[in-house]
């Protein structure tokens, strides 16, 4: 019995100095957690990864993240408004003659269609063009509505 009473108190011992021995090595590691804060970090990178990420932001000026184009509150000049279908194609053409780095826009509302011209932020904006194109086209207005802000930039 005696010998049973010694077996449990040597194991008991041995466990107890295995759990001191794991406390203490927990310890000293943890210790050296702690230790890292005084480092330095060093960013390096393909120079080519700056010009990509410019490039992406160039393509995708004007989209959302789904692929649908955004669009702001702006002004056109409607440079047309009437029933005839090919009327208002020749005057989209004609404008397109004269200022291509505009675009144009035909919409049909039962029964006229209507060509609108430009995608500009500011009524200013619109208002410059009118004055340029008074001599050309006898009915010029100015509308706000939705533009595509790639394009007015």
């Amino acid at each position: 019995m005696e010998a049973g009473k010694n077996l449990k108190t040597v194991t008991a011992q041995m466990l107890n100095k295995k759990h001191l021995i794991a406390v203490v090595i927990v310890f000293f590691y943890s210790l050296g957690s702690f230790a890292q804060d005084g480092g330095i970090v060093v960013e390096v990178k393909d120079p080519l990864i700056d010009s990509l990420i410019k490039r992406r932001v160039e393509l995708t000026k004007g989209v959302s993240r789904d692929g649908t184009p955004l669009l702001i509150n702006g002004f056109r000049v409607q440079i047309f408004f009437g029933p005839d279908r090919k009327q208002a194609y020749d005057e989209q053409a004609k404008f397109k003659s004269l200022y291509p780095e505009h675009n144009t826009y035909i919409s049909y509302t039962q029964p006229n269609y209507r060509v609108k011209v430009g995608d500009f932020r500011t009524r200013l904006e619109a208002q410059q063009l009118i004055t340029e194109l008074k001599p050309m086209f006898p009915t010029l207005f100015i509308f706000s509505e939705k533009i595509n802000p790639a394009k007015a930039d």
